[in-house]
């Protein structure tokens, strides 16, 4: 049965191999990217392989929680339901990492980002539905003074803070909504996978970007993902894991989930 994935930082790295992975197997694309350009370009890129592929493409500066409303909103508009999400999207090294509104953009594409783009397509999930987020083995307790932007990380650290902090709310997400939603899934897709990402920051070509592309697809589509809602797989093993033991405490991951929403009403950012 074809679903309807929307797939964040689908232009290239591992976004891009993973949707050519699902258009291969006949899924409804709905494909995001920060350019116009390059989302053009990804999609052409897809159709040369599966020339019958089911795209649509979306454009948002994930760094701009303005423009996560607005994809929303145009989601929204077009689709009645999502069956999954992938909250792929990321970023590790920047020349500038703050954004205009004083926040770390670490924090702000790789954890509130996808945040508000969740919450606000729920109602559109039926409990069978997944939400896949994109954790890491790098992960380090949040400074919560960095997250509220009164202090600035390394980034290493920011990246390894944002990444536990996507990852706990994954977690919250899953208990406190329990069976009423949709599965809530962090994956590990692999160490040092050769995305742009990783070659920026580490200068090095790194594996195989199918390792990740194809864990995201199994994630998406195959009933071994079934059931799995507040769980960590962690690619680097094959196999479910612990994540970080922050993530497995509740106060703190409700802690988190309001420092988010505190940032979201001083942005004045609201999901309609």
């Amino acid at each position: 049965m074809r679903k309807i994935i929307l797939l964040t930082g689908g232009t290239d790295g591992i976004g891009l191999k993973t949707a050519k992975l699902l258009a291969a197997k006949d899924q409804t694309l709905l494909l995001h990217g920060r350019s116009d350009t390059k989302l053009e370009s990804a999609k052409e890129a897809i159709k040369q392989s599966s020339p019958k592929a089911h795209i649509d493409t979306f454009r948002a500066d994930l760094s701009n929680l303005s423009d996560v409303l607005a994809l929303v909103s145009k989601v929204k508009n077009q689709y009645s339901n999502i069956d999954i999400l992938i909250n792929n999207a990321g970023i590790f090294k920047v020349q500038d990492p703050i954004t205009y509104t004083g926040y770390d953009v670490r924090f702000i594409v790789n954890v509130i980002a996808p945040y508000l783009l969740t919450i606000g397509l729920l109602p559109l999930f039926s409990t069978d539905g997944r939400i896949i987020n994109l954790s890491s083995a790098a992960q380090a307790t949040v400074n919560l003074e960095a997250l509220n932007g009164h202090q600035q990380l390394s980034d290493s650290d920011a990246y390894a803070q944002s990444k536990l902090a996507l990852t706990m709310w994954t977690f919250q997400l899953a208990h406190s909504l329990g069976n009423k939603a949709p599965a809530f899934i962090a994956i590990n897709p692999a160490s040092f996978l050769g995305s742009k990402m990783v070659k920026d920051a580490y200068g090095t070509q790194g594996k195989d970007l199918s390792i990740g592309a194809n864990i995201l697809a199994r994630a998406a589509l195959d009933d071994e993902f079934s059931n799995t809602s507040g769980k960590y797989f962690d690619n680097d093993i094959g196999n479910w894991s612990q994540p970080h033991p922050d993530a497995l405490d509740e106060k703190k991951r409700k802690v988190l989930i309001e420092e988010i929403e505190n940032i979201l009403d001083k942005l004045d950012i609201k999901n309609t």
